[in-house]
């Protein structure tokens, strides 16, 4: 809703502009503009740079849940590259040019299935062809159990309701890459018999992993939703601890 708000602006302030240069005598334009000639000169190269920069290379979000702990906490404020995998037309969302495509381990920011309209982010697991099965909280990921650091550390979080809950951080290894994920001990787990990875789709999950509602429970996400990569932490408020600018998490890679 924001891009197709941020499009209307740009537009209807360009056209404005364009019309004024167009239809206005000399005279007025030698003139004191009109107000809103002032309004569209002032916003119109200030919304078209937002406009591209957000529709084509890089986007901010915010994480609003727990589902990516201890990756990602709540209060972070990430950026995503858009450019990492083709170029979109806005608004309607169309890839006019393809460059790559997300790889296992990649956290993404796509657009639920279940509407088209909210965005979610989590972490690839499976691509195109692959098979994907969940059993006694382990990914098996074509035949093969996710390799599991033994190293086990004690990590404690707030649910959105404030519960705190007590969770092992463990060690995967997806890919050519590792990364930390949180099994709480007392939940009783996911199951998910094993499922093949349609073509043109991708199977995502939360490394919070008994908190998360991800490929499991929904299914898989469509390439056309994806909406980039998440690279950068370039703001933290501590949300956990009562707020705070969490500076130590600021700079901070993906």
């Amino acid at each position: 809703m924001f891009e197709l708000i941020l499009f209307i602006a740009t537009v209807v302030t360009g056209i404005i502009m364009l019309l004024w240069r167009l239809l206005a005598s000399e005279e007025r334009r030698a003139g004191e503009d009109p107000w809103y000639i002032d309004y569209a000169r002032s916003f119109f190269p200030v919304l078209l740079i937002v406009f591209t920069l957000r529709s084509f290379l890089v986007e901010p979000f915010r994480i609003p849940s727990g589902s990516m702990l201890p990756s990602l906490q709540v209060g972070d404020f990430i950026l995503v590259n858009k450019f990492s995998w083709g170029v979109r037309l806005p608004v309607i969302h169309h890839k006019i040019m393809e460059i790559g495509a997300p790889e296992r381990g990649d956290v993404i920011v796509f657009r639920w299935p279940g509407d088209n309209k909210t965005n979610y982010i989590k972490r690839v697991v499976g691509l195109p062809g692959d098979t994907i099965e969940y059993q006694d909280k382990r990914v098996i990921l074509n035949g093969k159990p996710l390799l599991i650091e033994p190293l086990e550390l004690a990590y404690e979080f707030k649910t959105s309701s404030g519960r705190s809950v007590a969770a092992l951080e463990l060690t995967e290894q997806l890919g050519d890459s590792n990364h930390q994920l949180l099994i709480n001990p007392e939940a009783s787990g996911r199951l998910l018999n094993r499922v093949e990875v349609p073509d043109g789709h991708y199977f995502v999950m939360g490394d919070n992993r008994d908190h998360s509602s991800d490929s499991r429970v929904w299914g898989f996400v469509p390439e056309e939703n994806v909406v980039g990569k998440a690279f950068f932490i370039w703001f933290s408020w501590d949300v956990a601890n009562g707020g705070g600018v969490a500076f130590e998490r600021m700079g901070d890679g993906l």
